[in-house]
């Protein structure tokens, strides 16, 4: 009760405000006291609104009241300060749902400052003072404020516990380690923690380096990131230049051609219509000359007929029928076959350098590992559509599905001459690149041979150096109908797994890892390469006679 009346008159004198004791105190007409600061303070600030209220009951005034000093509340105060009292405390200052509450408060606890590893109690400012103050506390371990200071205590002998049993990896208190725990490898708690802590700090030290090390390979990244945009707007403003460029000599060109055109259809047109003008007249004559032939021929007078008929009967030679050359209907059209062969070569060249262009835009090599695919989802997500290049395809070798398919046939194809041609082995190669990482499956209905080619491997002729596999530029799975066989630099490795008509290839061209997969309901793994790859990778497929090889749309 006493603490009670101790805590009533606190809150008495203390202003609602500052929540400190009162400091020249007045009155407000509703009988409310206040600091005289903090009042007029908070009247100054709803002058605004042109409307003074009490804190406590809300009760306006209008207009604003003249405060006077309340003598005897002031004295008062003055008299309770030299007993000691002080203000209440604030709000902030006592113990919430999240805090740790003093042990030693009652009624409304105050927010712990410490709590005591020996005394395991948790004390406000003022119950901590005898720590301070009184000799036999200065050996006690004071510690941030905690809620778990009993789990300190030994639930069954209700002893503090101060030893670490290191053969069950717990703590204990010196009862546990003269009865169940008796024999075990113990320690004091402090010593486990010295030594633990020696770790705790060997484990930070390696955090920190990891993350040091880390943040390091984020300002590389940062670093490629700023390249990859730097180096892409270049390009992209460099090809748009370019292309603009190639598009105003284009049109220039198209310009000339119409003009050229033009110019020599208004060249002919005048030259057949002169000779037309020519003929029409030729036809007027002739015309009035029959007109008098025909008179001459009912003249009855026999002497005016033979007269007259020497000089009608006459007929002068036309003198333009052998300078009219009728061409075959044509006229203009070698020019149309002039500038569709000028597309057709603009549309191969734009083609193949294609290959040149789109791998500036290749997958961007980051430094942290990259995991290999593991299931055939995992390497769809590396999936290419890849078509075969007509230019590279052996004359035996028919394409089709929209030169995706090769099939080995008797006759020769009417392929045009092109140096990229395979000459002699029935082989043909991808009109694509292979850049960073990618995967793509073949179907081979019989034996054929599926590869990852250098783009200057030899074309002509039938030595080594043209056969995928058998040369250094080249790596092959040649496939057969019970049995798998690798081939790179003419030498062979024989390879098993579960046969199957479709083969998975996996390319990460950055790491030089090559692999071949038989693919089924399931895909296995045949075969690995670990190599460095220097040059442009192109797919080859060779197939034998009769025999047909597709690439297979991803799905």
């Amino acid at each position: 009760m006493a603490q009670r009346a101790v805590q009533l008159d606190r809150e008495t004198f203390s202003c609602s405000i500052c929540l400190d004791l009162l400091k020249d105190p007045v009155t407000t007409p509703c009988g409310h006291s206040y600091c005289k600061k903090c009042i007029k303070d908070h009247w100054d600030t709803e002058n605004v609104k042109g409307i003074h209220s009490c804190p406590q009951c809300r009760k306006s005034f209008t207009p604003r009241p003249h405060l006077l000093k309340n003598t005897m509340l002031a004295a008062l105060v003055e008299e309770l300060k030299k007993t000691g009292l002080q203000a209440a405390p604030a709000d902030h200052c006592y113990a919430g749902p999240e805090d740790v509450a003093c042990d030693v408060c009652t009624g409304r606890k105050l927010r712990a400052l410490k709590s005591c590893l020996v005394c395991l109690v948790s004390f406000c400012e003022k119950h901590l003072q005898p720590h301070f103050e009184i000799p036999a506390y200065e050996k006690h371990k004071l510690v941030e404020p905690s809620k778990k200071l009993q789990e300190n205590i030994c639930s069954r002998h209700n002893e503090v516990m101060k030893i670490f049993c290191r053969t069950d990896q717990q703590c204990i208190c010196y009862l546990c380690s003269m009865e169940e725990h008796k024999g075990h490898d113990t320690v004091s708690a402090a010593a486990e923690r010295t030594e633990r802590q020696r770790e705790l700090e060997g484990s930070r030290q390696n955090i920190q380096q990891r993350i040091q090390d880390r943040e390091e390979d984020v300002k590389v990244l940062q670093q490629e990131v700023e390249a990859i945009n730097g180096s892409a707007d270049k390009a992209v403003e460099h090809s748009v230049k370019i292309f603009t460029e190639l598009i105003r000599l284009m049109e220039k060109r198209r310009s000339d051609v119409k003009q050229q055109v033009r110019s020599q259809q208004e060249t002919e047109v005048s030259r057949v219509k002169e000779l037309q003008e020519k003929l029409e007249q030729e036809i007027t004559e002739l015309k009035r000359k029959d007109a008098e032939l025909k008179k001459l021929s009912h003249t009855e007078d026999h002497n005016q007929f033979l007269h007259n008929y020497p000089s009608l009967s006459a007929l002068s030679e036309s003198t333009h029928s052998s300078s009219i050359n009728i061409r075959p209907l044509k006229y203009f059209e070698d020019v149309t076959a002039a500038v569709s062969e000028v597309r057709d070569i603009l549309q191969d060249v734009l083609r193949q350098k294609q290959t040149n262009v789109s791998p500036t835009v290749t997958e961007v090599d980051v430094l942290l590992p990259q995991p290999e695919p593991k299931t055939r989802a995992d390497f769809l997500r590396y999936s290419r559509e890849i078509t075969l290049d007509p230019n590279t395809a052996n004359t035996e070798l028919l394409l089709s599905e929209g030169n995706r398919k090769a099939t080995s046939v008797s006759e020769h194809q009417s392929y045009s001459h092109h140096p990229d041609r395979f000459t002699d082995y029935c082989q043909v190669l991808s009109r694509e690149s292979l850049t960073g990482r990618c995967y793509w499956e073949v179907e081979c209905r019989g034996r054929g041979g599926v590869a990852v080619v250098y783009k200057n491997i030899s074309r002509a002729g039938d030595s080594h150096e043209c056969a995928f596999g058998f040369n250094d530029k080249s790596w092959m799975l040649d496939c057969h109908k019970n049995s798998y066989y690798f081939y790179h630099n003419s030498v062979q490795t024989p390879v098993s797994g579960p046969v199957s008509s479709r083969v998975g290839v996996y390319l990460d061209q950055s790491a030089g890892i090559l692999s071949f997969y038989s693919v089924s309901e399931t895909i296995t793994l045949l075969h690995r390469v670990q190599t460095t790859f220097t040059q442009p990778l192109y797919a080859g497929l060779g197939v034998d006679p009769g025999v047909t090889a597709e690439f297979c749309r991803p799905r």
